[in-house]
């Protein structure tokens, strides 16, 4: 199996940053279904036990991309912490869903990966807050095949918690800070980074996106997740026609993985999601 790790999507424009990416693939000049994996809120490319998962996918049969959106607050040479706390504040919804195109430009142009990918076949996942910027991407991509959501939000603005006082807070003050749990950072958000969903609400709507599918979506979530509860899980099913849902049993919002993983081999229930995701991602639907 060959895996390429920290390679770098340099920006295009002044305003892009780079896009630190992995690749895992069986080298074999096989062209293979592509699957993109997009991290959640807080999230990065090496957390806990993902790269099990991107080397179970490559032995699937899959080439497989896990990437840290541009705006994550890592760097090209600290992809793991978050030394750019500037990017961070500066993050939003719109740039996530721009990060990912910019993905999926490269993967379709990119000549070095031609003989290994079936460009005919690109799937995206997406854990917890990614899961929501993958189906919207899927729906208005027709590049996308299938989407595939693991511990996937349902609606973006209720997180924004409009009638409560820390929202009036954050309005006034321009900025409100969320500790990382990790690493004790004080993690900050700019006023930007809800002016920038109003101003883009109707593509930003989670529910107008899974209405709107046309393609196979898998909803993959923990029954016992206590960060993003089940119902979500059921809304995105209940709004999509073309839906999957599959509950992982005795499952907590990571699919009880953990950061750091030293471990070798991922937890069973994981290993599970990964299967299931696999074979639903092989599957040919009409």
């Amino acid at each position: 199996m060959q895996c390429i790790k920290n390679q770098v999507l340099a920006p295009l424009q002044l305003a892009q940053k780079p896009i630190v990416y992995d690749t895992y693939y069986k080298n074999n000049g096989k062209a293979k279904p592509v699957v993109i994996f997009c991290h959640g809120y807080k999230g990065f490319k090496d957390w806990g036990p993902w790269h099990l998962v991107a080397a179970a996918f490559a032995q699937a049969g899959f080439f497989f991309l896990k990437f840290n959106f541009s705006h994550n607050g890592g760097t090209v040479n600290q992809p793991i912490d978050f030394p750019d706390l500037e990017a961070f504040a500066q993050n939003n919804y719109s740039l996530e869903l721009d990060d990912v195109d910019r993905v999926l430009d490269f993967i379709c142009a990119d000549s070095r990966y031609k003989s290994q990918i079936d460009i005919s076949k690109i799937n995206l996942i997406g854990h917890s807050r990614g899961g929501g910027i993958v189906l919207i991407k899927a729906q208005e991509d027709s590049r996308v095949n299938k989407v595939v959501t693991w511990a996937g939000v349902s609606d973006y603005k209720v997180r924004f918690q409009e009638n409560t006082q820390g929202f009036l807070d954050f309005k006034k003050q321009g900025v409100y800070y969320v500790q990382n749990a990790r690493t004790k950072q004080q993690m900050p958000h700019y006023w930007q980074f809800y002016t920038n969903f109003i101003e883009n609400q109707k593509r930003l709507t989670i529910q107008r996106a899974a209405q709107e599918l046309q393609k196979p979506l898998l909803i993959i979530h923990g029954e016992k997740d206590t960060t993003v509860g089940m119902q979500e899980a059921q809304n995105l099913h209940n709004w999509c026609n073309t839906s999957e849902l599959f509950i992982a049993p005795e499952a907590n919002h990571v699919f009880n993985g953990k950061h750091p993983y030293p471990q070798t081999s991922m937890p069973a229930i994981l290993n599970a999601v990964v299967a299931k995701t696999a074979l639903f991602l092989s599957q040919r639907f009409n």
